[in-house]
C-alpha cells in the first residue's frame, strides 16, 4: 500500500487522486496512520460486504433466540431501559 504525508496528499492531489484509483492510499501525519482513501469503487464494495456481514449476524443471531425459546414479550422485558 503506497503512503502519503497529509502534506503531499495536499500539495501532489492529483496524483494522490490517481493512485487511490488503483490501490489503497495510506495518509500519515505525525509519523501516524490519520486515513486510508480508497476508490468509491472500493468503498461500494467494502460497504455491500460489512452490510452483509451485519445482516447475517442478525439473522444468526434471531435464529439462535428462537432455538433457546425467547420470545417477543421475553426480548421486550430484556431490553427494556429501567434504570
Amino acid at each position: 500500500m503506497q503512503t502519503f504525508s497529509a502534506n503531499e496528499a495536499k500539495t501532489r492531489f492529483g496524483e494522490f487522486i490517481d493512485r487511490v484509483q488503483r490501490e489503497p492510499v495510506r495518509v500519515m501525519r505525525h509519523d501516524r496512520v490519520v486515513g486510508v482513501m480508497v476508490s468509491a469503487e472500493d468503498y461500494e464494495a467494502m460497504r455491500v460486504f460489512y452490510a452483509n456481514r451485519l445482516q447475517q449476524t442478525l439473522d444468526q443471531s434471531a435464529a439462535n433466540a428462537k432455538r433457546a425459546g425467547l420470545t417477543p414479550k421475553q426480548l421486550k422485558a430484556l431490553l427494556a431501559d429501567e434504570s
